[in-house]
C-alpha cells in the first residue's frame, strides 16, 4: 500500500508504548495526540521558554501538505495550557530529518499559578492534515537541514 499521510513512532520511542493518533468521531478534523512521557509544565514567569512536550511521533504527508498542531479546547481552562506559537506547523520535509527523525513536540506555556503535571498518555493536542497553496512567483528550492525550529536556518 502506498503511504499518503499518517503517523509513525520516531526512532528511540519504538518500545515506549506510543499510541498512534486517532480521530474520535467520524466528522472530527483533528487526530488526538498524547504525551510520550511524564513532564511538568511550570507556571509562567516572564522571560521563560515554552515547555516542549514530546509525542514520540512523526508524520508523513504529500509535498503540498502540512500538519497543523492545535491546542485542545479544554487545555486553557482546565490546565492553563496555551500553545506558545498559537498553532504549530509541521512541514512535509520535517519527516525523518537527520536531527530528530521528525519528532513532533507541542510548545506550551502554563498560565496557571501552579505547575501542571502531564502524564504519559494524556491527550495534549490535536493534529490536522491540510493542503497549502504557493504564489505564482514562488521559487523556494532550499533543503531542510535540521529538526525542530530549523526552517529559517
Amino acid at each position: 500500500m502506498e503511504k499518503i499521510r499518517g503517523f509513525e513512532v520516531v526512532k528511540g520511542y519504538e518500545d515506549k508504548g506510543i499510541n498512534l493518533p486517532v480521530r474520535k468521531t467520524k466528522y472530527s478534523a483533528g487526530y488526538d495526540i498524547e504525551a510520550a512521557e511524564d513532564c511538568i509544565v511550570p507556571s509562567f514567569k516572564k522571560g521563560m521558554a515554552p515547555t516542549l512536550i514530546k509525542t514520540g511521533l512523526k508524520a508523513y504527508m504529500q509535498d503540498d501538505e502540512y500538519l497543523k498542531l492545535c491546542n485542545r479546547s479544554s487545555n486553557p481552562k482546565k490546565k492553563g495550557l496555551i500553545l506558545a506559537n498559537s498553532i504549530g506547523v509541521v512541514d512535509a520535509d520535517y519527516y525523518g530529518n537527520v536531527e530528530n527523525d521528525g519528532h513532533i513536540m507541542f510548545a506550551f506555556y502554563n498560565i496557571k499559578e501552579e505547575d501542571v503535571e502531564i502524564k504519559k498518555g494524556d491527550a495534549i493536542g490535536q493534529a490536522i492534515f491540510e493542503k497549502y497553496l504557493v504564489a505564482d512567483d514562488d521559487s523556494a528550492e532550499g533543503e531542510r537541514t535540521g529538526g525542530f525550529g530549523s526552517t529559517s536556518k
